[in-house]
């Protein structure tokens, strides 16, 4: 652990956070066995299934829970024009220097001094220029301009150019929004810090259409409902931050942002953005496409050009923040360490863990009728390897609430388990009959 000087408190290293994601099998470098691949990491075991439940938790707050929302899963790849018309293909772009002396490239506005951070040259560095960050291919078998397609950089434009087929096809009223996960790509100079910074990354993104005139005030309370939800899955708030945009500081498109900032390892960064991009998208396709994209009013009796509130976040660093937040280390009465992610149940991998006492043939059938019981309802893990002691640490440190334990007691006289959990290591015995109601009301918002 080390002493972050923006908390003034102990907070979790980088490194520390990198070998438990690895050895528990959250997260793996991609291509590892070749060296790996800059910028690209593979989700295990767990890290699949965390990220599953942190989809999860956003789709049912966002179109679930509300009835002015509704989803949408747009192709990754679209019509080239679809980048000209939204400014990506001229705008999108970093400035890049290189190292003369050791030909490492970095962005420019990162750099803190004219030192390089890979060879420790000073005053090595080329003028900067300006790089597309979107990763370009090629649809079809010939390999030319005509056939250049792009991976989308952002899930946002396949929103926008649906905007008409929605609004016709579920018949629906100002305000109302669509949502989407999918995968983006940015061809970043820099990667680094973990998942981050990355080159293949998985978004959330929510476009909410409205009346101009109502657009500022609506923008606000979509910061205040993306605050909230953090809170609901437990995020500590003194970690959050909102910082609003300078005007110097917004894209091309916005009339507002403000960025929820997180207290990661590495400092604080960007987590969410909560846009307000006005009209630009929408009128933008509308004069490239020479098709009219607008809201009629029938009360007004006019046609409206939405402005647009965006919410906007990548599902690896919501996983980061979340498992950054979650990491404690505790010493035990004996004197031993205790890691412990105190994950939210909704977003935990995996719920429920079935114990058996020991490997006693007495014992195994039993534990295995109760998660047999049990895996019906919960993503569980069935583990008999070594002690008891050793397995419920092994549990709590890839943050299972819960575990159920089948001992001699359980075959030899009540049929009952034990319930340990988690956070307070307190332990229940309960009939194995009433188990999965027992369950049920300590999993509270888990779907």
């Amino acid at each position: 652990m080390t002493l972050d000087p923006d908390a003034q408190k102990p907070r979790l290293d980088m490194e520390t956070l990198v070998s438990l994601c690895k050895r528990r099998g959250f997260i793996f470098q991609s291509s590892e066995i070749y060296g790996g691949l800059q910028g690209a990491w593979d989700y295990g075991p767990l890290g699949v299934e965390m990220t599953a439940n942190i989809k999860r938790a956003w789709w049912r707050a966002m179109v679930q829970e509300r009835d002015d929302i509704v989803g949408i899963d747009a192709s990754i790849l679209m019509h080239p024009q679809v980048w000209k018309a939204s400014g990506h293909v001229d705008t999108f772009v970093d400035p890049m220097v290189d190292c003369r002396n050791c030909q490492s490239r970095f962005r420019e506005d990162e750099l803190q001094s004219d030192v390089c951070p890979t060879c420790g040259q000073r005053g090595q560095f080329t003028e900067p220029r300006m790089f597309n960050l979107m990763l370009r291919t090629f649809l079809g078998p010939v390999q030319d301009d005509a056939a250049t397609v792009y991976l989308r950089p952002e899930t946002a434009q396949g929103i926008f150019v649906n905007f008409e087929n929605v609004l016709n096809s579920m018949r629906r009223k100002l305000p109302f929004g669509i949502a989407q996960i999918g995968k983006s790509f940015r061809n970043e100079i820099t990667p680094r810090n973990f998942i981050f910074r990355v080159r293949e990354l998985e978004q959330m993104e929510m476009e909410y259409f409205c009346y101009p005139e109502t657009s500022l005030a609506l923008h606000e309370q979509w910061i205040e409902e993306r605050r909230n939800w953090y809170a609901r899955f437990g995020l500590k708030m003194e970690n959050l931050r909102v910082r609003a945009h300078a005007k110097e500081e917004l894209s091309h498109y916005s009339q507002a942002t403000s960025d929820f900032e997180y207290l990661f390892p590495m400092g604080w960064g960007e987590l969410e953005g909560v846009a307000h991009r006005g009209a630009y998208d929408l009128t933008q396709h509308a004069s490239s496409s020479g098709k009219q994209i607008s809201y009629f009013d029938e009360e007004r009796k006019e046609h409206i050009v939405p402005h647009v509130i965006e919410p906007a976040l990548g599902v690896g660093r919501c996983m980061l923040a979340f498992m950054t937040d979650a990491y404690d280390e505790e010493i035990d009465e004996k004197g031993e360490k205790r890691v412990v992610l105190h994950l939210h149940p909704a977003l935990a991998p995996i719920k429920v863990a079935v114990l058996p006492l020991s490997r006693n043939e007495k014992l195994t059938p039993k534990a295995r009728e109760v998660h047999a019981l049990v895996r019906k309802h919960w993503m569980t893990q069935y583990d008999d390897a070594q002690s008891i002691g050793r397995r419920y640490r092994r549990q709590d440190e890839i943050g299972t609430p819960l575990c159920v334990t089948v001992d001699f007691q359980t075959v030899e006289e009540d049929n009952a388990v034990t319930i340990r959990e988690r956070d307070s290591m307190a332990q229940v015995r309960v009939p194995v009959a009433g188990l999965v109601d027992a369950l049920r009301d300590r999993l509270p918002d888990v779907v």
